[in-house]
This record gives C-alpha cells, structure tokens and sequence, in this order.
C-alpha cells in the first residue's frame, strides 16, 4: 500500500514561436485542462528559456509543474 502522502510530478513545457509578444492563452488553457482531467494539479509555473526545434537558441516559453497523489 502506498503512503498517503506520496506524489508524483510531471513538468510539461510549453513555449511560443518568436513571433509577436502575446502568449497563447487559450492553447495554454487546453494544456492545463487536459492535466486536469486526468488528475494533474498544477504546482508551478516558471518562465525559462526553453530550447528550440532548430538551431542552438532558445526561445522564451514556460515550464508547467503538475502535482497529483501517487496511486
């Protein structure tokens, strides 16, 4: 039986191309609702420079932390 107060932890990351300053705030809503629906409690929220598809730089983007109880 496990402990009642283990968790576990899952960091998705979520970044945006480079073009305009806007954040896309209903596609980050789908990402936290989708984690939500499978038990996932958002934890944190931190800005990081997250590294791109091509090329060695990085763009701005966030890392999204999610807390559930471990089953």
């Amino acid at each position: 039986m496990s402990n009642p107060y283990t968790y576990e932890y899952k960091v998705v990351t979520f970044r945006e191309s480079l073009i305009g300053d806007a954040l896309d705030s209903d596609k980050l809503e789908k990402v936290l609702n989708k984690n939500a629906e499978d038990g996932w409690h958002l934890k944190a929220i931190t800005s990081a420079d997250v590294k791109g598809r091509i090329g060695p730089g990085a763009v701005e983007g966030l890392l999204l932390t999610f807390e559930r109880p471990r089953a």
